[in-house]
């Protein structure tokens, strides 16, 4: 299931429109249906508003797991635009590209401890 489809399966189980839910959370009905097609992204303040919602986490919003010790602090800075133009290619990386890149930013750290 994807974010899209768990949006919409909890929005279903509540009893509400698109539109109804989007007036609840001052959102326009079509900014949150471009959310459940996923032709566009939530940013943290809408995520928040959604998981507080429904009752449930960002992370299961965003995964369908519930993982702890994902705050929300954790889930502003990563969907922060800034932050995003550092992760948006990640998802389709292969694996050893992205431990070089583990591996570079570890360099990076430790270099700027010794000056």
């Amino acid at each position: 299931m994807t974010f899209g489809d768990r949006i919409k399966h909890l929005r279903k189980e509540k009893g509400l429109s698109q539109q109804e839910l989007a007036d609840r959370l001052s959102l326009n009905r079509s900014t949150y249906a471009r959310y459940e097609l996923e032709s566009t992204q939530a940013d943290y303040d809408t995520l928040k508003k959604l998981a507080n919602f429904f009752g449930v986490s960002i992370d299961f919003l965003l995964t369908g797991k519930e993982h702890e010790g994902s705050s929300d602090d954790m889930w502003k800075e990563l969907l922060n635009p800034k932050t995003q133009v550092l992760f948006k290619d990640l998802k389709d990386a292969p694996e050893e590209k992205i431990d070089e890149l583990i591996q570079f930013w570890e360099f990076i750290k430790n270099r700027d401890k010794t000056k």
